[in-house]
């Protein structure tokens, strides 16, 4: 490379950390991040982003009271992780009564299509039951098991299965239509 072009490539090189150093973001990040709600160092404190969920609303479900529950492999048995966090559900489901629910339950693809469907039907229905048992109106809720059509990964590994065999809790405004 020539001297002069060098010289000419060091000179840009410095022209352009100089602009660099000189622009600053912080009155481009005000005018696109809103203000974090002040922390108070607790545990409970917001995740940035979600100071603003509304009690009640189905973003508060979501966030605050989980609802995906799992089970063991060939089983719709609801385990004491499963259970604590229907008691949650049912909680804020009785403190929220205008919300219904649809409870739908999946299986990994350890067994045959009609098995695997079955098993997401009792999940789903034990899941159901024990709201029911929890003082959540059964009238407000409806089950459907899915079996693995609709499976989060499609995988081999046990850890990864897992995933598949849940009931998820959703929320509605009306039931749906049949």
């Amino acid at each position: 490379m020539s001297a002069t072009a060098e010289y000419t490539r060091r000179l840009l090189a410095a022209a352009m950390l100089l602009a660099l150093a000189a622009c600053s973001t912080t009155e481009v990040a005000s005018l696109e991040e809103p203000t974090a709600a002040p922390m108070t160092g607790q545990t409970n404190d917001p995740a940035p982003g979600f100071e603003n969920v509304a009690a009640g609303s189905e973003e508060d479900f979501i966030l605050n009271v989980g609802r995906r529950i799992y089970f063991k492999q060939d089983s719709a048995a609801l385990d004491s992780v499963a259970m604590a966090t229907l008691d949650n559900q049912a909680v804020w489901l009785n403190r929220n009564p205008t919300w219904l629910l649809k409870l739908q339950g999946f299986a990994d693809d350890s067994g045959s299509a009609s098995k695997m469907e079955t098993l997401s039907q009792k999940r789903a229905d034990a899941a159901m039951a024990y709201l029911a048992s929890k003082g959540v109106d059964p009238k407000r809720m409806w089950a459907k098991g899915y079996g693995n059509d609709r499976e989060v990964r499609d995988c081999t590994e046990r850890s990864c299965k897992v995933q598949n065999r849940r009931v998820v809790t959703n929320l509605r405004t009306q039931p749906d239509a049949v």
